[in-house]
């Protein structure tokens, strides 16, 4: 495999692994900012499919539609599928909570829900890829 690409791949799964740590921690007790973790949340199931599109050089859109870049995915990989709808449930988090609006914060069960998908969804996308793209955390 190009170095490059392996490099390019292991930052979008670092990148992500970050993203759900940040989530966690940005979630944590006392003082909760549900807001922003959710918004990590839906970065925790981004990145990582889009490593595996960069891993098997497959071009996407600049986008934060998870449901989308899943769907591409499932092109050619048919187990992505079973993911559609976590994509479907995690792409609103790139947006919603970030702005003033009607609804500024999310609930502790939405985000408890949004954090389990995308930790379950960056493990199975983990799991497809080989040891040398793996982050090192």
């Amino acid at each position: 495999m190009d170095e490059a690409v392996r490099d390019e791949v292991r930052g979008w799964l670092t990148k992500a692994s970050r993203d759900l740590e940040s989530a966690r921690k940005l979630a944590a007790e006392p003082n909760p900012f549900l807001d922003t973790a959710i918004y990590h949340c839906q970065q925790t199931a981004e990145k990582p499919i889009k490593a595996w599109l960069t891993f098997h050089s497959l071009r996407f859109e600049k986008t934060h539609d998870v449901r989308a870049l899943i769907a591409q995915a499932a092109e050619r990989d048919a187990p992505f599928n079973d993911w559609l709808e976590v994509g479907q449930f995690l792409t609103p988090y790139a947006a919603a909570f970030r702005y003033p609006d009607e609804k500024l914060m999310p609930d502790r069960a939405e985000f408890d829900e949004a954090f389990a998908r995308a930790e379950r969804f960056f493990s199975f996308v983990c799991s497809t890829l080989p040891a040398e793209v793996q982050p090192a955390l």
